[in-house]
């Protein structure tokens, strides 16, 4: 079974960067979808970048133009480039990986998760 874990962790102030790993360890499919998940204090968790089992890269609207996903494919391993941060991009930042449908890789049902990691953005 697949392991997923985050590192990463990090306070910074408003306009700062932060970069996120997420590696891996068991079974994750070439054709996997690998997404980024986040969790703000008293919201659901949502969907913020992933790349999908084509290799294509997926943002919500929150992050566009400030995060980039990026994989490496041969290692498995998921990374999250988070610049211009802002006081709400605070929250716990979860990763997962399981196959998908390309228009559902930041909405599908996803399973295994990894322990997350925690980013502090203050204003």
């Amino acid at each position: 079974e697949a392991h997923l874990e985050e590192s990463g962790v990090g306070s910074v102030q408003a306009g700062g960067s932060l970069k996120l790993t997420c590696t891996t360890s068991g079974f994750i499919g070439d054709s996997y979808c690998m997404v980024w998940f986040r969790q703000r204090p008293g919201k659901e968790r949502e969907g913020v970048a992933g790349v999908g089992g084509n290799g294509r890269a997926h943002y919500s609207d929150a992050v566009k133009d400030r995060f980039t996903v990026s994989k490496d494919s041969a290692k498995k391993i998921l990374y999250l480039q988070m610049n211009d941060l802002k006081p709400e991009d605070t929250a716990m930042y979860y990763c997962t990986a399981d196959w998908c449908w390309p228009d559902q890789v930041l909405t599908a049902d996803y399973k295994r998760w990894g322990r997350g990691t925690q980013v502090t953005v203050s204003s």
